[in-house]
């Protein structure tokens, strides 16, 4: 057997390996998430963003899947540093020390972040789509009967692409880092991002101003704060890359 022949086969192996972990560990959050589905679920319910709304189930079925659909988001959030971590450990053999340091340091704060968007878009932007809805429905004489299916369908789908949302510093500075991105290209790009950002509030929240403004504001705070962070990480990676020249040269 070739030597690239064995390189395959180890990283194959190692490939596996990680995997396996992540499955297992998956197995482990999902049970975890199957305890405390329940009580996060009567939490939504009757918390204060939910604003005394009954709600109902149209279909047999409508509980337990409400019930296992919750139980596999809870697990796949308890899992995901798991799984960034074994990430990190399948690429890290081949990264330098600093490097294996600084990206290891992305897992808490990509979690943190992830965290932070969903609380802000259930505590913060939720609750006025909420009332903002249930206000026109009034308005128009309709009476909303509103199934607990469609709910938290709802409710997910407006937090869960914040969480994802607000992982953009986390993004821009791994991309600045691989040399992909420059600050001068975000700051290039900044009146186009700011247009597909406005695009991006437009579609995740109803038609009126106020709602967009309040998607807008943290998104641009997101944009301007990853510039920021990509400025930095590219003058750190500036002046690494001349501490090399300095040293091949003596």
């Amino acid at each position: 057997m070739s030597d690239k022949s064995m390189s395959f086969s180890k990283h194959f192996q190692e490939l596996r390996k990680r995997f396996v972990i992540i499955i297992i560990g998956f197995i482990v959050t999902f049970i975890i998430g199957f305890i405390v589905a329940k009580p996060v679920i009567i939490y939504l319910q009757h918390s204060d963003t939910a604003n005394g709304i009954a709600l109902n189930g149209f279909r047999i079925t409508d509980p337990i899947n409400i019930f296992m659909q919750m139980a596999f988001i809870i697990g796949i959030v308890l899992v995901s540093p798991l799984i960034m971590y074994q990430i990190w450990a399948f690429v890290s053999p081949g990264l330098y020390e600093h490097e294996r340091k600084v990206t290891l340091s992305y897992i808490p704060l990509s979690l943190g972040l992830f965290l932070a968007g969903i609380a802000f878009s259930y505590f913060v932007l939720f609750p006025y789509v909420l009332h903002f809805m249930i206000s026109l429905s009034k308005s128009l004489g309709i009476t909303n009967v509103i199934g607990i299916n469609e709910y938290f369908r709802f409710l997910l789908q407006l937090t869960l692409p914040f969480g994802l949302i607000f992982e953009l510093p986390i993004v821009v500075m791994f991309l600045t880092r691989l040399g992909l991105i420059t600050p001068y290209f975000l700051s290039k790009i900044r009146k186009y991002a700011y247009f597909v950002l406005l695009i991006i509030a437009g579609i995740i929240t109803p038609p009126d101003v106020i709602s967009q403004i309040i998607v807008m504001i943290p998104l641009v705070i997101l944009y301007e704060l990853s510039l920021i962070i990509s400025r930095r990480t590219y003058k750190r990676q500036l002046i690494k890359e001349q501490d090399l020249v300095y040293a091949e040269e003596e």
